[in-house]
């Protein structure tokens, strides 16, 4: 690391949205970092943190084998944010109880913070052992009406703990948890609730710890962002200077020493994730990098080979070109499970940057642009994160490869390396491409891959993207595809009967890629799209919408 930054750590529990938290963090212009759960103290302090955040995670606090925090971090003089299964981890190891819920309490959720007189009679309830929480909670409705006869609005006050800060006494919260914190800490204040939660949040000030059981980096709790920044600027101290600019330079720094005076050879496909990383590695290294563009007969009709030229032209990139589309194709042909034809392909993308490396002697390193979606979709990254699919640039790569992996674009969500390349100044025409999965086509073809299967959909693709486009509609998108299912329907074309393929259509709305809605697309939009399918692509007879969010469904079917 160049110079020393402000930085906080999140430890990994194994929750599948621990990197929205680190885009929260992020946005504060303060830099985060995702750790093992079981980092150790002396790891922490070498690492100069300014705050901890302990994230949720899929186990429960008491079953055996539930992973847990080490003590000592607790005694560092460092803030620590526990969240959800991080409350409850934080709880366990400091003396508190944790049990289930009668019932779990998921989704949306009213959550209401304590004010000062609540936290009051709280504190003295707690010190006498003689009222219970729910008799407490069920007196809530007299503390708020005590609040408007002293001529104040609830929604007004300010609760003691810092953490929730010019938040309203009562919000919308986002829940996911069964398990509860039944008893707290000693030397923990109680500062909110849910229906489902008594202790919702507590705080202990003195030593700066504090946890909330709901989800503030998750979009649907309100105040989420106030939460962080309590958290991060008046709990932590961080004066909130890290930038992407910053990011550029220390990793055009890190590039450049990785690689050294060697040469190494970049994975550019024309899509927005590795033409970034292939203009950044070339403001690295110049004329060391040269950027290998494989042909693997898996896209689709649309503009990666001008992608790649135009790149070419605009910062004079050294690119080599190289056909392997009969290689893929008879590498994948009869494979039907999608895990093996990532793995398929992974393995034959190294295989073919391998060979290219040897028409460059000195070239040890590949570089390449995978995003932390890949990442935390494939393989669980820091913690116990549950593995969704392998991704080929990810979990589908050789267990033994001769060239040396460069990844800076890994810890980054799609948005950002957009901003990335805006700042390098790639053309917006690149930067705006819809993500587009490496293994390419193969994966929206649900069995055999096969060309015939493959001119079909990209045809069912061009229209959809064409269509798209025309309605304006494009830009608004964060991916749109079709799919080409293993399935036939009968349908009536021409007074007659057909039996022939089903086109599914998808379109998600989304601002990471970790979590997705499906696209409103007018309905006039989508009849034309699925009138030009049937008339124009051979084959098919039916169309499909697929409106699933994700979760609970993933953006690709495969």
């Amino acid at each position: 690391m160049a110079k020393t930054r402000e930085t906080i750590l999140i430890l990994d529990f194994g929750s599948q949205y621990i990197q929205l938290i680190a885009r929260r963090i992020r946005e504060q212009n303060v830099f985060s970092e995702v750790v093992s759960c079981d980092i150790s103290p002396a790891e922490i302090l070498a690492k100069k943190p300014k705050g901890l955040i302990l994230s949720g995670g899929p186990k429960s606090a008491f079953e055996a084998g539930a992973p847990f925090p080490h003590k000592g971090i607790f005694f560092l003089g460092i803030p620590v944010l526990g969240i959800c299964y991080g409350m409850q981890a934080m709880s366990r190891v400091l003396g508190g109880k944790v049990s289930a819920g009668k019932q779990g309490e998921y989704g949306r959720t009213t959550f209401r913070k304590l004010d000062a007189d609540d936290i009051r009679q709280w504190m003295e309830a707690r010190a006498r052992r003689a009222v219970s929480m729910e008799v407490l909670i069920a007196s809530e409705g007299r503390a708020a009406h005590g609040a408007r006869a002293r001529g104040g609005s609830p929604h007004a006050i300010t609760a003691t703990d810092p953490l929730l800060q010019g938040v309203p006494e009562t919000l919308t919260v986002w829940m996911s948890h069964r398990d509860i914190v039944t008893e707290l800490p000693a030397g923990f204040v109680l500062s909110g609730h849910s229906a489902g939660s008594p202790h919702g949040a507590a705080f202990d000030k003195a030593r700066k710890l504090y946890m909330i059981q709901f989800h503030p980096e998750v979009i649907h709790s309100e105040f989420g962002d106030r939460v962080f920044r309590n958290f991060i600027r008046t709990v932590c101290g961080c004066k909130a200077t890290w930038s992407l600019e910053e990011f550029v330079e220390e990793s055009t720094k890190e590039i450049r020493a990785r690689v050294g005076k060697g040469h190494a050879i970049a994975a550019l496909s024309g899509g927005v994730d590795s033409s970034v990383t292939c203009v950044l590695a070339h403001r690295a290294i110049g004329k060391r990098l040269t950027c290998i563009f494989v042909d693997h007969g898996l896209g689709r009709f649309d503009d990666a080979e001008a992608a790649t030229r135009t790149l070419e032209e605009k910062f004079n990139l050294r690119v080599e070109r190289i056909d392997a589309s009969e290689r893929f194709l008879k590498k994948l042909a009869r494979v039907i499970d999608p895990e093996r034809k990532r793995k398929i392909i992974g393995e034959e993308f190294i295989r073919i940057f391998e060979e290219a490396s040897r028409r460059h002697r000195d070239a040890r390193f590949l570089i390449q642009g995978t995003l932390y979606p890949d990442v935390i979709e494939s393989v669980s990254k820091k913690g116990p994160s549950s593995s969704i699919k392998t991704h080929h640039n990810v979990g589908g790569l050789p267990d033994s490869m001769s060239l040396m992996l460069v990844e800076p674009m890994r810890e980054l969500f799609k948005d950002e390396v957009r901003r990335v390349g805006k700042l390098l100044g790639v053309p917006r025409s690149v930067l705006m491409r819809h993500p587009f999965p490496g293994p390419g086509l193969a994966v929206r073809i649900l069995g055999n891959v096969t060309e015939p299967r493959l001119e079909r959909l990209r045809l069912a693709d061009r229209i959809f993207m064409e269509e798209l486009k025309s309605a304006g509609l494009y830009d608004e998108i964060w991916q749109a595809f079709a799919v080409l299912l293993p399935l036939k329907s009968v349908g009536v074309m021409g007074d007659e009967r057909t039996y022939q393929n089903i086109i599914a259509l998808r379109a998600v709305v989304s601002r990471d890629g970790m979590t997705a809605d499906w696209a409103k697309i007018p309905p006039q939009v989508l009849s034309k799209v699925s009138s030009r399918i049937v008339n124009e692509v051979k084959g098919i007879n039916r169309v499909v919408y697929d409106i699933s969010s994700k979760p609970p469904a993933t953006i690709e079917w495969e």
